[in-house]
């Protein structure tokens, strides 16, 4: 007989870990947006929360969805449940998320703009702000001016963090990963003019800088609406109500 899968916690946290803040462009565990985790017998029950009860709805149910399709790739999940709470539009995203209705069908009319187009945008910018910071390492290391940098290539990155995810990012947009295309480009993936490199350079450092000052606005808010027992620090409390627990 063939065993049945049983999800883990650890599964669970994984695949979660793998949800970006489309705004931010930060792990949703790393943020402290999971509250909690709940395990039962038919499934998985999944928690968030956000740092006010007016963060943008359409941010709110990109964030909500992408967890509900990365736990649904969990092998022996079982029915998954995930539940936005304390948001002005809660009631409205967890009704879509139980239906699956999608985007246009949680909001109707509300909805402004096409979430592809909205996922496009925060990808770019978060293309962009690792563009930067990756430039920026390896120019610490090898002073150069704004034509050698126009010449820089992927093959002569160093490996590291700051590569690694230079090329997760251009590869979410679609642009190429081979070794000899070139480091600094426009969100289509052409080359940037030699005579723009430094109006792009101070775009892309803008947005960097923009991105990691909202990150840590939002994480001294999410500590101050959930402090105590709550804390943004908190670990995710995982909750098992399972009558047959997974192998340890």
């Amino acid at each position: 007989m063939t065993a049945i899968a049983v999800c883990t916690e650890s599964a669970v946290l994984q695949a979660l870990s793998t949800v970006v803040d489309p705004e931010l462009d930060e792990p949703i565990t790393d943020l402290g947006f999971v509250r909690s985790i709940t395990l039962a017998d038919d499934g998985v029950t999944v928690h968030l929360r956000l740092p006010t009860a007016f963060c943008s709805p359409n941010f709110a149910y990109l964030m909500a969805s992408d967890a509900l399709d990365a736990l649904r790739e969990v092998e022996g999940i079982g029915v998954v449940r995930v539940l936005l709470d304390d948001h002005h539009d809660s009631d409205k995203i967890n009704a879509g998320l139980a239906a699956d209705a999608g985007y246009l069908g949680t909001f109707g009319v509300e909805a402004e703009e096409s979430l592809l187009e909205l996922r496009r945008t925060f990808r770019s910018k978060a293309h962009a702000a690792a563009m930067e910071r990756c430039l920026e390492a390896h120019v610490k290391r090898n002073p150069m001016g704004a034509n050698e940098i126009y010449r820089l290539t992927l093959s002569d990155l160093a490996p590291g963090k700051e590569k690694a995810a230079l090329l997760r990012r251009r590869y979410s947009i679609g642009l190429s990963l081979c070794p000899a295309s070139p480091v600094l480009v426009n969100d289509d993936g052409t080359r940037v003019a030699p005579d723009t490199i430094p109006l792009r350079l101070r775009f892309a450092r803008s947005v960097r800088i923009s991105m990691e000052g909202n990150s840590h606005f939002c994480r001294g808010l999410l500590a101050t609406r959930y402090g105590g027992g709550e804390s943004a620090d908190a670990t995710t409390r995982i909750i098992d109500l399972r009558t047959t627990r997974s192998p340890r």
